[in-house]
């Protein structure tokens, strides 16, 4: 399974994120011991009262150009493996986040 496919309202992606990680970041694409892939992030907040959560939608808002309330939370909110859902156009969302993986 890939880390992100289009879906009807947008993109949907598969993330693993890294709490307390020392920056905010996009760390790339891992492949999963059950095949899956994800997306790896990482957020300096601490996974206490939603506020990693809250850093992790902040990060995908910036990292792709969009208002962060077109980025929701769809799985995963106690788990470190997410489900995120970015409302608007997948095509231009695949390109930018593909330009964001390039990069590092």
């Amino acid at each position: 399974m890939a880390a992100w496919s289009a879906v009807g309202e947008g993109l949907q992606l598969q993330v693993r994120l890294t709490p307390r990680g020392g920056r905010d970041a996009v760390d790339g694409v891992e492949t999963l011991s059950d095949g899956r892939q994800v997306l790896k992030m990482r957020v300096r907040a601490a996974p206490t009262e939603g506020e990693a959560n809250a850093a992790l939608t902040a990060l995908v808002a910036k990292a792709l150009g969009v208002p962060r309330s077109q980025v929701v939370l769809a799985a995963g909110a106690g788990a470190r493996l997410k489900r995120l859902l970015v409302k608007g156009d997948p095509a231009p969302l695949v390109e930018r986040l593909e330009a964001v993986l390039a990069k590092n």
